[in-house]
């Protein structure tokens, strides 16, 4: 019996760690009714679209900024100068997302959340430029 329950506990040890690693769990996530909530409450949160020119142009949510992905790890300190902003970041599906979550987090900014893909958001948005 307790060689099952080790078994057991390495198992699901492996699992959370694969999980993880995926960004199955993701501790910077927000939910868009949270996002909407605090943007209504809170000032100077920075929206941050990470999809590209075409797809923001095409439809966008209100007030938020353009970085693509492809160049957001050499234009974030220059274009986003606080790092303890609140950050909510979105792509179309939440791919692209995740993975600028990773690229702030490691170049120090301490306040991002993962708000996903803009196909979750069920608010208003725009298309055009700002």
């Amino acid at each position: 019996m307790n060689h099952t329950l080790s078994i057991t506990v390495f198992i699901t040890g492996i699992l959370l760690l694969w999980f993880y690693q995926r960004g199955g769990i993701d501790k910077n996530r927000i939910e868009p009714a949270e996002a909407k909530k605090r943007l209504e409450t809170e000032k100077g949160i920075i929206v941050l679209d990470v999809r590209t020119p075409g797809e923001y142009f095409e439809k966008h949510i209100p007030k938020s900024t353009l970085i693509p992905l492809n160049t957001l790890a050499k234009e974030a300190g220059s274009k986003l100068r606080d790092k303890e902003a609140t950050i909510f970041v979105y792509c179309r599906s939440g791919n692209r997302s995740r993975a600028a979550v990773r690229i702030l987090l490691r170049q120090g900014f301490t306040n991002i959340f993962n708000l996903g893909g803009l196909n979750r958001w069920p608010y208003k948005t725009v298309s055009g430029k700002k």
